[in-house]
């Protein structure tokens, strides 16, 4: 179960999320990886979550999320000895992963021309906001700022609302699996060792394709649209009786089924709805309509009998309805480890889905056992400790 990377291994000097993400997903896929701290405090993402008790402990719940079947040691690389304790790693590793801003790996003294040298077959991979050229090259990003740069945010919500943020992290998460995608890519390659330049901007940007071809081939400069689907109508969210569902009508056939269920047959003569482009022009005028008899019953009621003949539909849930939906729990998403319950892999192998084997380390857990097969013994450790080294 999840050992499609069994041999790989993978040194992950990341932080927070995107690179936690993406060396969690090889992780998950079986990869021996192994998080390289800073010793004091590591990933700033320990400090991180809703849980203060956790945050103090070095164990926050955001930290949790995307960082178990790891194994934790810390290292200072503005040392000289700890960058000779890194390039011993690096012999070993097949893959390393960073997410500092672009030019520091090589301040440090542990950049990729370096380390290249040491081991022609890495895969390095640099994750970072707007990439390793250009103007914006140099300049933070966190989350909310690739998803502003990228445009994201001016087509989410609607004309009232927009500009708005997509509300979880869309950008690191898609920039940490684009990674990992990427580096899977890179272990196939004969021989092995290149150099990844992975920015959540051109990620981002990249899933937007339909949005994107919109403007550059069809001239439509793209807008918030709220709960609507641009391409089609009515497509989008819909009031019932007690809470709002989703209906795709995206077909002719499904819009004349959509009508005769609703017992609305009338509305199919009407001109302003006889097609698709119609449809979408007058989107909003047919959405009060149909919820004219939407509203006479509940979502439970609308959302079988549209599905059953082929109208696509589902309930609007919230995150705790959709973690408890028996469709997720059947296919166990969600399990425990060490009593943590942790997402698992977006892929199952097989009628199988690789789950996190060990719980998030503490800083440093694996100190003593990663720096004793690099061949330092017990009192080397501590004295590495004393000195500020681990």
């Amino acid at each position: 179960m999840g050992a499609t990377l069994r041999d790989i291994r993978v040194l992950d000097l990341t932080n927070v999320l995107a690179g936690p993400y993406c060396a969690y997903q090889l992780a998950l896929m079986g990869a021996d990886v192994i998080k390289v701290e800073r010793p004091n405090g590591g990933d700033l993402a320990r400090e991180l979550g809703a849980d203060p008790v956790r945050n103090a402990a070095g164990m926050g719940i955001s930290f949790l999320a995307q960082n178990a079947a790891k194994r934790s040691v810390t290292l200072n690389l503005k040392s000289s000895r700890g960058r000779d304790m890194l390039f011993e790693l690096v012999k070993s590793a097949d893959v390393l992963i960073e997410n500092y801003r672009p030019g520091v790996m090589d301040r440090l003294g542990v950049g990729y021309d370096t380390l290249r040298q040491i081991n022609p077959n890495l895969i390095y991979c640099a994750i970072s906001g707007f990439g390793q050229t250009g103007p914006r090259q140099d300049d933070p990003a966190y989350d909310q700022i690739v998803q502003g740069v990228a445009g994201v945010m001016s087509i989410t919500g609607d004309s009232d609302s927009a500009p708005l943020r997509v509300g979880y992290p869309l950008a690191d998460t898609v920039g940490g699996m684009t990674a990992a995608f990427a580096i899977c890519a890179a272990l196939n390659a004969k021989p092995r060792g290149t150099f990844l330049d992975i920015a959540m901007t051109d990620a981002v940007l990249s899933t937007m394709g339909w949005v994107v071809s919109n403007y550059l081939i069809g001239g439509v400069t793209p807008m918030a649209m709220g709960n609507e689907n641009m391409t089609s109508a009515p497509s989008g969210t819909f009031a019932t009786a007690d809470r709002p569902i989703n209906i795709a009508a995206n077909r002719q056939s499904q819009w004349e089924t959509l009508i005769d269920i609703l017992n609305c047959q009338s509305l199919g003569s009407d001109l302003r709805f006889a097609t698709r482009e119609a449809r979408k022009e007058n989107r909003h005028i047919l959405r009060a309509l149909l919820e004219q008899k939407l509203i006479t019953q509940s979502a439970d009621h609308w959302v079988p009998q549209l599905n059953r003949a082929g109208v696509p539909a589902g309930i609007v849930q919230g995150v705790p309805d959709a973690l408890n939906d028996p469709q997720t729990i059947l296919r166990q998403l969600v399990q425990t480890c060490d009593g943590l319950p942790l997402m698992g892999s977006p892929v199952v192998q097989n009628g199988t889905r690789p789950h996190a084997q060990t719980p998030p380390p503490t800083l440093g857990q694996h100190n003593d056992d990663i720096w004793g097969e690099m061949g330092l013994n017990p009192d080397d450790i501590q004295r590495l400790r004393q000195e500020g080294i681990l």
